[in-house]
């Protein structure tokens, strides 16, 4: 089977209605954080070569380096998170410390998720001040995503203790 982050949409989508363990709600987060992260890297590039000075560019190129070496561990985090969730149904008979342990890791993944998103908000603040000022409204849609990612993030967190 191939890895979930390199579905089409559509078959991403298909397969996250489909009754079956996973991917779920772990993994469509990821995905949720990688489109803020995308949105974010969009409007850097977008701003490239129309900053009012070097130092500004620089802060530009900065931003979207971290927003888009944020996406790519993102996308990876989609199939991280099914897996860790894959295991802890494949262990739910296990004995408990094989339990634990799959709980745990499944804790791990979506517990970066939300560190990640964070990472990815403050990259907002740079590209609003120096970044095309006719894509705030993408910042701030990235902003929404990336909150929605963590908040689910966190959800899964909490659900794996």
């Amino acid at each position: 089977m191939k890895p979930f982050r390199n579905y089409s949409l559509s078959e991403y989508t298909r397969v996250l209605s489909l009754k079956v363990p996973a991917p779920g709600g772990g993994s469509a987060a990821a995905v949720t954080a990688a489109l803020g992260a995308a949105l974010l890297s969009m409007v850097a590039n977008y701003s490239l070569g129309k900053t009012s000075s070097r130092a500004n560019e620089q802060k530009i190129k900065a931003s979207l380096k971290t927003s888009e070496r944020l996406r790519k561990r993102f996308l990876a985090l989609v199939d991280l998170d099914a897996r860790a969730y894959l295991n802890v149904v494949k262990t739910r008979k296990a004995a408990p410390a094989k339990r634990n342990a799959a709980r745990r890791k499944a804790r791990e993944v979506p517990l970066e998720a939300c560190k990640l998103c964070y990472k990815a908000v403050q990259l907002a603040p740079t590209l609003v001040r120096y970044g095309n000022k006719y894509l705030v409204s993408d910042v701030k849609v990235a902003l929404e995503l990336l909150l929605a990612a963590f908040n689910s993030a966190k959800l899964n967190v909490e659900i794996n203790q």
